[in-house]
């Protein structure tokens, strides 16, 4: 099929990406994992495997086995298909691929995959394994699109929103299976409990609006990302695609156009 781009990956960059090529006339097709740590989940088409449909600022993606892409491609939605390994690429031959796993490493996209590659984040190298890379590192050079070497190295610490970095992360503070307190959208205090791991509390340590929030029941280790808190309060942020995944999109769809 002409113009098909498949996204390994839901989460929000991701679906920044898939909506800018999706309303840029591509058709889009997302590949997942069965149970997704999506954290910002309004606004990430992998949502689609716990509800069946999501709407993000009006594109509407759908829940698909393999054997159905082509039909949720003609009623204008965007296929999400659990496909861990990305098996579909071999089968629907696309004009692109555009890894936005966001694993920080390349989890095994090749340049063969299709005749553009793409790669967004570290853990990729323009001319080696992908064709091009897309810088997701907040500040002056957030979606530049590298066509040699890569994006900047993951420094552990999140971009600074609202004076905070760090301190917006909600982690898990145990091992087990994560059950919420509260939803995304609620406006929260420093120290407020939001939910639980295996009986523990989570804790959140700044004042602000709860912005992100993993899925209940989903399992999770000590230390993992489960939630965020954007202390700039403004709930509409929490359904809406963020400006550095609109950035991020915007050098995903410059790469595409560039290299094919």
């Amino acid at each position: 099929m002409k113009g098909l781009v498949v996204i390994k990956g839901g989460g929000d960059l991701a679906t920044g990406i898939a909506h800018r090529l999706f309303r840029s006339r591509f058709k889009v097709v997302i590949t997942e994992v069965d149970k997704p740590t999506v954290v910002r989940r309004t606004v990430a088409f992998a949502q689609a495997i716990f509800s069946g449909e999501i709407a993000v600022e009006g594109v509407r993606a759908k829940l698909t086995e393999m054997s159905d892409i082509h039909a949720t491609l003609s009623q204008d939605m965007i296929p999400v298909v659990i496909d861990p390994s990305a098996t579909c690429i071999s089968q629907l031959k696309p004009d692109a691929v555009v890894d936005a796993i966001i694993a920080k490493s390349n989890t095994g996209t090749a340049l063969s995959d299709a005749p553009v590659v793409i790669g967004i984040g570290p853990g990729f190298t323009a001319g080696v394994d992908v064709g091009a890379v897309v810088e997701t590192m907040r500040g002056h050079d957030l979606g530049r699109v590298y066509y040699e070497g890569g994006a900047i190295k993951n420094t552990g610490i999140p971009g600074e929103v609202g004076g905070y970095t760090l301190e917006r992360l909600i982690k898990s503070p145990a091992p087990g299976e994560f059950a919420s307190l509260r939803n995304i959208g609620d406006t929260v205090c420093a120290g407020d409990v939001v939910g639980t791991v295996n009986g523990v509390e989570v804790k959140v340590a700044i004042p602000g609006i709860l912005r992100g929030l993993i899925q209940d029941g989903i399992l999770v280790t000590t230390g993992m990302k489960i939630g965020d808190v954007d202390p700039r309060c403004r709930q509409e942020h929490c359904h809406s695609i963020s400006d550095k995944a609109r950035a991020v999109a915007g050098g995903a769809l410059e790469a595409i156009l560039h290299l094919r």
